[in-house]
């Protein structure tokens, strides 16, 4: 007898993706100057355990990734390849040429230690809806990296950008559970409305074990892009393993549900 079909049941999460960011896989090498610990190898280790997309952030100080490890990283990994980036000119230029499958505009200052809030599109609509379509005409999806603020949200509406990835920093760096759970609160329902507005979205920045579950049960976020947190842990469990009990912790949180 031929069986038909199961129907989908509405009732269960949609299933979220992780991200694994290999940046700093990159600082540990750049810092002696050496061609290893290998980022490329890190993705390729990343993909194996599950990730579903690899994130780099191509500097313009090139503390990090480097250009050759954006051409090794589309080339060598199975995963589509996610290239954050400021909305420069030589950046523009160079990710048209590279052609990622992805690309995330981020801000950028040269004396930060790690990116410390969300892109301002709001005070750039014409600079960034100009990029986005640079981008989009050379067959780059684009995301914006945006603090969960109302008026970001408004003005990425007129980009054209199709995706929305929420700087969850002030969340993760939050001192005292008051500030953490108003933070929380406020990721929902940027959350909901950006889903609501048409974008896809996406969540990174500061999350590791101990903080990941709340925002990984968020419904509307679809895929969470993390990288300190898993090179760290990988520095005692070995990559693949950071990276499989990054997706467990995700994956149990998203199936829990509860969101804010």
């Amino acid at each position: 007898m031929k069986h038909a079909s199961p129907t989908p049941d509405s009732r269960l999460p949609t299933p979220i993706r992780l991200g694994v960011n290999v940046d700093h896989v990159a600082t540990v090498r750049q810092a002696r100057g050496t061609a290893y610990p290998d980022p490329v190898e890190a993705g390729r280790l990343a993909a194996g355990a599950g990730a579903d997309s690899l994130t780099l952030h191509l500097r313009e100080d090139r503390r990090h990734i480097q250009e050759h490890d954006v051409a090794r990283l589309m080339k060598q990994t199975p995963v589509p390849v996610n290239l954050e980036m400021a909305a420069t000119e030589p950046m523009l230029r160079l990710a048209a040429k590279a052609r990622p499958p992805c690309c995330c505009l981020v801000p950028e200052r040269r004396r930060e230690l790690t990116t410390e809030g969300g892109l301002d599109v709001a005070s750039q609509v014409q600079k960034i809806t100009a990029a986005c379509r640079r981008l989009r005409n050379a067959g780059i999806t684009v995301a914006l990296f945006v603090d969960p603020e109302p008026h970001q949200l408004a003005a990425a509406r007129q980009t054209g950008a199709p995706h929305l990835e929420i700087h969850t920093g002030r969340y993760a760096d939050a001192r005292s559970i008051t500030a953490r759970t108003a933070e929380l609160k406020r990721i929902a329902r940027f959350a909901r409305a950006a889903q609501q507005a048409g974008f896809e979205v996406h969540a990174g920045h500061g999350l590791n074990l101990d903080n990941v579950g709340p925002i990984a049960a968020i419904p509307e976020i679809v895929e969470l892009n993390i990288g300190h947190s898993i090179v760290a842990r990988a520095l005692y469990l070995g990559f693949p393993a950071a990276v499989r009990e990054m997706r467990r912790a995700m994956t149990a949180a998203r199936t829990r549900g509860r969101p804010p």
